[in-house]
């Protein structure tokens, strides 16, 4: 049996206090770079099976705006930031001051922007994670895909699903507080099965 599906309550609810933590930094982060004020919701920790991932956001077949990271260091996994067309646009606007340069589709500065925008988010919250555990670790360069939500999702996780059949994911949304309404933004951390337990040896917690 896959080792995922047997988590105490304890230690999810210790996830989900470090997706708070991590997902809260990410937020001020973003707050910054946009210069307006950015709330999160409750983070979500689940356990799921690998099939069923690519419908968290609703619809597989949905084209999304996706930046992906894995993390190296003491602890391993990946990082999703997914984003619906229309929030990109809100997000990039916001930034720079960004029009459309396209009917559809995003020019290679928006692109650009948006990996940015998604290193200085999961920099800091891996910074934050870091600064929790005391663990050492760090994003590597970022990719931008724009696709079905499916298939960057399978993508990603492809690596992982030779390891088990399920993954942990830590999921936020983000929310603009001036236009009260939600940047349709998902967070995924997505830790590898190997570094449950080195997190949870750093803080303390007990192996059973």
């Amino acid at each position: 049996m896959d080792p995922l599906l047997n988590f105490p309550e304890f230690k999810l609810d210790i996830l989900k206090e470090i997706g708070n933590i991590g997902a809260g930094n990410a937020a001020t982060a973003l707050s910054i770079l946009l210069d307006k004020p950015i709330d999160i919701g409750v983070p979500k920790v689940k356990v799921m099976p690998f099939d069923q991932i690519s419908n968290i956001t609703g619809d597989s077949e949905q084209e999304v705006i996706a930046v992906f990271l894995a993390i190296e260091g003491a602890i391993s996994g990946n990082i999703f930031f997914i984003l619906t067309h229309r929030s990109a646009r809100m997000l990039l606007a916001s930034i720079m001051e960004f029009k459309a340069t396209k009917e559809s589709g995003f020019s290679e500065m928006e692109q650009s922007a948006m990996q940015e925008m998604g290193n200085i988010m999961a920099g800091s919250f891996l910074s934050s994670l870091a600064d929790f555990t005391h663990l050492f670790m760090y994003p590597t360069v970022p990719s931008l895909a724009i696709d079905m939500v499916g298939a960057i999702m399978s993508y990603g996780l492809f690596e992982m699903s030779q390891l088990g059949d399920h993954a942990l994911l830590i999921d936020t949304k983000f929310f603009d507080v001036q236009a009260k309404e939600e940047v349709e933004g998902h967070f995924f951390l997505i830790p590898d099965p190997g570094s449950f337990d080195k997190i949870f040896a750093a803080l303390g917690v007990p192996s059973e």
